[in-house]
């Protein structure tokens, strides 16, 4: 059997539906033989970034590695992005990239290039994935194949790189062999530190638990709800988990951390205890007074590497497990005794703040559409829609604090990359994965110009993307640092900035669209999108430049102090 068919059985063997691409002389023996494998679908992107983000995407959403491909040079380079976004957001994914044949490669010479497009991508991507193999010769397919499936999906899951030579793609290769087992996590059998927090639990009269995005990377979300409805336990959520609990459930509480709810945030000051579950605590979740975090509560936390416990924190209480395993244990172990009873006070207490600070009135004096009460209004027209697909700035905030998730919906954003550009090819992954139902996507002016050419896709393959763009004509969350730290210089934020005329740019691809800027105008929006759901459409929304992400925590004070009450001690690193 030829190498690229070989790998190609093997990907669909495995679960692979579709492969992300963009073409290129080295990896077209690979396209040919996915085009020529029944059960997968290639998908051609306008930009091999798309394709990577694509990819992402599809992991998310299916626990199945998603799979990207790329030429050699700057097409392989292109995909970096999105490999960077797999691994900080511990997605299973695997790259494949081509590469000029071994005898048009530089070895040991001191010269940057012999091959057209010669590039050491292995080296470039090596530290953003679990493993990048240079494949050498055919014989090694087998075994680094095995090898990538299962490091994408075990531990921390993340993406894999095989860089395969063009004259290797060809060479024959024996007949596909059964398939291993992928690893699956031991079970979790630390009693000491179950028994540690019953008796926390016990005498709590305030917990909490912080939701992570460990619980979509360990595929444990209906155990983790599970659990929740077990405890009965207050939930705060991360940026990465604003789906782990829907919307109207009465444990959730809210987003915590830099833009948090002010209300959840509130909260997490007041808790006695604490349960973290998939979150690595960094500095967008304590702030910077890491000393205020700890301060008054015991912390429980239980994440699948030990790195990310104790890190900047201290004396949390470790658990290191994959969540399922975790989840599993707890609810057998909670099943015949429950350590916490509810404290009707404590959830009153919760339901007050809510009342006290409704997201909805933290931007004050601003004119036009108000973006928190927009998202509710999107949220209750948007109950088709399987998934949010929502991209970096402050649109991301406003969706994060006040979009109304269901119990069947997820919301997809890039975290620890936090790269602009992602939510267009992404929810083009995430219909996909979903078998082409409706999606949202919610982007900023600025992120919809990083990966426009890819309306084309979604024209092409019939996707019913609902393209939300707010646009506040600016790179919004940087001008609002410079508002606070550059004495209003918004170079090249607001000043030196344009945007097109997205509705003519949308009607250029044959996709319909309307565009609103005051609120009697959002109904008849919101009707326009979802008129018809099978269908893609763009809904332009705009929103005053002076519209801030409310509220903030002000940097160097306790995650309870937050703008634009508290002012910041220093400029915030990150």
């Amino acid at each position: 059997m030829k190498t690229s068919d070989y790998i190609m059985n093997y990907l669909e063997q495995r679960g692979v539906t579709h492969i992300f691409e963009v073409i290129g002389g080295m990896i077209t023996h690979l396209v040919d033989s996915a085009y020529r494998q029944e059960g997968l679908q290639l998908v051609s992107t306008h930009h091999e970034q798309s394709a990577a983000f694509a990819a992402d995407a599809m992991g998310r959403i299916t626990g199945i590695p998603g799979v990207a491909m790329a030429t050699s040079g700057p097409g392989a380079v292109n995909l970096l992005t999105g490999i960077g976004s797999c691994y900080f957001d511990s997605v299973p994914a695997v790259f494949i990239t081509g590469q000029v044949n071994i005898h048009e490669q530089k070895g040991d010479r001191e010269i940057r290039q012999l091959g057209f497009q010669e590039t050491d991508i292995v080296s470039m991507a090596r530290p953003i994935t679990k493993a990048a193999w240079a494949v050498q010769s055919s014989d090694q397919i087998p075994f680094l194949l095995e090898e990538a499936f299962r490091l994408a999906v075990s531990g921390r899951p993340g993406p894999v790189l095989l860089d395969i030579p063009m004259d290797v793609q060809r060479q024959d290769i024996p007949t596909v062999t059964e398939l291993s087992n992928l690893q699956s996590p031991d079970p979790f059998l630390d009693r000491e530190f179950f028994d540690l927090l019953t008796q926390n639990l016990t005498k709590a009269k305030r917990p909490l638990i912080l939701a992570g995005g460990g619980i979509h990377s360990a595929r444990a979300l209906q155990l983790f709800r599970q659990f929740v409805d077990l405890l009965q336990l207050p939930v705060v959520n991360s940026l990465m988990a604003v789906d782990v609990l829907p919307h109207q459930h009465p444990m959730r509480v809210g987003l915590i951390g830099s833009y948090g709810n002010r209300w959840a945030n509130t909260a997490l000051g007041e808790c006695d205890l604490l349960l973290v579950l998939g979150s690595r605590l960094d500095i967008r979740q304590t702030g910077a007074d890491v000393k205020a975090f700890q301060e008054g509560r015991i912390i429980f936390h239980v994440d699948c590497e030990s790195g990310e416990i104790n890190n900047r924190l201290s004396d949390c209480y470790p658990a290191v497990t994959d969540l399922r395993s975790f989840l599993s244990a707890a609810i057998d172990m909670f099943q015949s005794r429950k350590p916490y009873l509810l404290q009707p006070e404590w959830l009153a207490r919760i339901s007050q703040l809510r009342q006290q600070w409704p997201d909805t009135d933290e931007i004050k004096g601003v004119s036009g559409i108000n973006p928190n009460s927009f998202m509710h209004k999107l949220s209750s027209a948007s109950q088709q829609a399987g998934a949010y697909i929502v991209d970096v700035g402050n649109h991301q905030m406003w969706a994060a604090q006040s979009i109304e998730v269901n119990a069947n919906q997820r919301f997809l954003t890039s975290g620890g990359m936090g790269s602009m550009g992602f939510s267009l090819p992404a929810a083009i992954g995430t219909s996909l994965a979903m078998s082409k139902v409706p999606v949202v996507q919610i982007c900023g002016d600025g992120g919809m110009q990083m990966n426009i050419q890819e309306l084309q896709t979604i024209v092409h393959h019939k996707l019913p993307v609902k393209m939300v763009i707010l646009n506040n004509h600016s790179y919004g969350m940087v001008r609002q640092f410079q508002q606070s730290y550059f004495h209003e210089r918004y170079a090249s934020t607001y000043f030196g900035y344009s945007t097109p005329d997205f509705s003519k740019v949308a009607s250029a691809y044959g996709i319909q669209s309307v565009e609103i800027e005051n609120d009697s105008e959002i109904e008849h929006g919101l009707m326009r999108l979802w008129h018809n759901p099978l269908e893609p459409f763009l809904l332009q929304v705009n929103i005053s430049v002076e519209a801030n992400a409310y509220p903030k925590i002000a940097f160097g004070h306790p995650i309870t102090q937050m703008e634009p009450f508290a002012k910041p001690l220093d400029m915030e690193g990150t």
